[in-house]
């Protein structure tokens, strides 16, 4: 396999060939497979590429001898180990982002978060896997769940209140313009768990009444920390 990281040019290459037909519609867009492999190489115990290439090229990757789909695999193989190496390396990724819609301004952060949710769940369940440690993942999650729209349908569903819409905004731009931070957190959280470490916050433990760590503005207890946000 290529040991050098992907170039531009290898990039648009990929993102041609994820839509070619061999994949029948079923292969994830390029920011879909790039948050994906975001969680796969941060899961707590490795996740080896014939359980997560299924589920970022669909059935097609049976189709082995077929020259595209080999291509497709060896170039995601150099992302997966692009981002580890980076990741591991404490150097913050640049998530690759697509308009909600062609010539938006707006960057569809929603499908991105929605797809590293998704790789979360391919090794096992995270919170289990965190033990004693599940309400710091919570919180580090949190953002994900934020920018993909769950907790807001959750709210919505139970008849709980949410956010304004001008405190919602400013809360997601905030998040969006973190989101390589909070990535590199999520990573960091199991780096420290595989190597047997205390895991250790960057900042104590919010009280109810300081600054929820999520960046909203608002009191930990009126936002983050409200009992229907934790439960």
């Amino acid at each position: 396999m290529n040991p050098n990281p992907l170039t531009e040019a290898d990039f648009d290459r990929l993102e041609e060939l994820l839509e070619a037909e061999v994949f029948g519609g079923e292969a994830m867009r390029l920011d879909e497979a790039q948050a994906t492999l975001c969680a796969v190489v941060s899961n707590p115990e490795p996740i080896p590429p014939s359980i997560w290439l299924p589920e970022i090229l669909g059935e097609a990757i049976g189709a082995g001898n077929d020259p595209v789909v080999a291509e497709v695999v060896e170039m995601l193989m150099r992302l997966n180990n692009d981002l580890a190496a980076a990741l591991l390396a404490d150097e913050t990724i640049s998530p690759m982002l697509y308009p909600v819609e062609e010539n938006s301004d707006a960057y569809d952060f929603a499908a991105w978060a929605d797809a590293y949710v998704f790789g979360a769940g391919i090794g096992g369940d995270w919170y289990e896997m965190a033990g004693k440690h599940a309400e710091d993942l919570t919180e580090l999650l949190e953002p994900m769940f934020l920018l993909n729209g769950m907790l807001k349908e959750d709210a919505e569903k139970n008849g709980e209140r949410w956010f304004s819409p001008a405190e919602e905004a400013r809360l997601l731009e905030d998040i969006q313009e973190n989101l390589p931070v909070i990535v590199q957190s999520l990573y960091n959280f199991w780096r420290a768990k595989r190597g047997g470490m205390t895991v250790q916050r960057d900042e104590p433990k919010s009280g109810r009444n300081d600054p929820c760590p999520c960046g909203s503005g608002k009191k930990f207890k009126q936002c983050c920390g409200r009992p229907e946000k934790l439960n």
